[in-house]
């Protein structure tokens, strides 16, 4: 859909991004930027290949082909590890936490790949909840402060563009309005957000623009002021 000039402000740029799961071949050219400072959502239905994205440009899945520039750097080709270091964040949906380690061992293990990582003050001030459990183990959490430890966690590392997946999933309705008052904050200080997720009104709480998904390609993009003016496109595309 996005197949032309790249997008002067965009810190990350994909195009004609294909991804495969063995034979299965998930992602037909994604197309998409995201802008300094915004937070953008890839919105869709179940299957779509949302999660798929996230993971293909953190280098997860090994089969992958197109256009991944971060910061006007090519990543497709890097390994995980190194794709980290550029200053990517992944946050996954099942929020990847290590449940034998308590918060802060949680929070400290993560290696600081660049500057302007928060420290643990500046964490616990975004997170009060992960101060007062600092010495729980991960088991002992709850939904809400697993998905908290696990993009505080990210936080510590310096990382300035956050891909989140599915961060609302299973929680109750006054931790997601918690989450979508971080994710704002987040943005105040000046972080780009990708943000995957199905509760399409909570991301029009938190976005700037939607990308639309269907069948591994972005079939469309709307911006969040626009939202009024896109309700039946919306429900065609989402059912909301």
């Amino acid at each position: 859909m996005l197949d032309g000039p790249r997008v002067a402000d965009a810190l990350l740029t994909v195009r004609g991004l294909n991804a495969w799961y063995g034979e299965s071949h998930i992602l037909h050219g994604m197309d998409f930027d995201v802008r300094r400072g915004e937070v953008a959502t890839l919105l869709g239905r179940n299957g779509a290949g949302k999660s798929t994205t996230l993971k293909s440009i953190m280098g997860i899945v090994p089969r992958r082909t197109g256009i991944v520039d971060f910061d006007g750097r090519s990543i497709i080709g890097l390994p995980a590890n190194r794709i980290a270091r550029q200053g990517l964040g992944y946050v996954p949906e099942e929020r990847g936490i290590f449940a034998s380690l308590n918060v802060r061992e949680n929070l400290l293990l993560p290696p600081v790949v660049r500057p302007g990582g928060m420290t643990l003050d500046e964490v616990h001030a975004l997170f009060p909840p992960l101060l007062e459990r600092s010495s729980s183990q991960g088991t002992k959490l709850s939904g809400g402060e697993q998905q908290m430890l696990a993009i505080a966690r990210i936080l510590r590392t310096g990382a300035n563009l956050l891909l989140l997946d599915e961060p609302t999933e299973g929680l109750a309705p006054v931790i997601v309005q918690q989450i979508g008052a971080i994710i704002r904050q987040l943005k105040a200080k000046g972080l780009t957000v990708l943000l995957v997720e199905q509760n399409f009104h909570f991301a029009a709480t938190v976005a700037d623009r939607h990308y639309i998904v269907e069948h591994g390609r972005v079939i469309d993009a709307i911006d969040n002021d626009q939202i009024p003016v896109n309700r039946q496109k919306l429900q065609a595309y989402l059912g909301v």
